[in-house]
């Protein structure tokens, strides 16, 4: 089943033009792959006077990691924040995402995690071009404890 952009909206921080996932193609409990059409908007936020840097690439992975946690979130509950720690071994084959005309493939394979942290591997595809790939450390933000009277 396919999940589309406003369901990713309605389950994940990012809203409006910061939200950059077109939709999630496919996913398990180990791994997500969503598609993107906003690395080619005008207006989208990462952009800067010479384009949409490649960096910005890294953003995308961790829009699709964020999905991949709301979707393996229990029904009825609101998935944990996550913030990205750490990005390593990050390798790129273009310096812009916004030259690369058709919509982006991005894939994150979580590697190992628990309810504290978790590592992802990423990559992101035009067509059968890879562009961007790399490991990114998230830290899940702990529940805020609940205060009584």
């Amino acid at each position: 089943m396919k999940i589309d952009r406003s369901w990713i909206q309605a389950h994940i921080p990012h809203q409006g033009n910061m939200c950059l996932l077109h939709a999630a193609e496919r996913w398990d409990s180990a791994e997500i792959v969503c598609s993107a059409v906003s690395h080619l908007a005008p207006d989208n936020p990462l952009r800067n006077a010479l384009g949409l840097p490649i960096t910005a690439g890294i953003e995308y992975a961790a829009q699709a990691m964020a999905v991949h946690g709301a979707l393996l979130a229990p029904p009825n509950q609101t998935p944990d924040i996550g913030y990205l720690t750490s990005v390593r071994n990050v390798l790129w084959t273009t310096a812009r995402l916004d030259d690369a005309a058709a919509p982006l493939r991005i894939q994150a394979t979580r590697v190992s995690g628990n309810e504290i942290s978790l590592l992802y591997d990423f990559s992101i595809h035009c067509e059968d071009r890879l562009l961007l790939s790399g490991r990114a450390g998230v830290m899940i933000k702990p529940p805020t404890p609940l205060t009584t009277p």
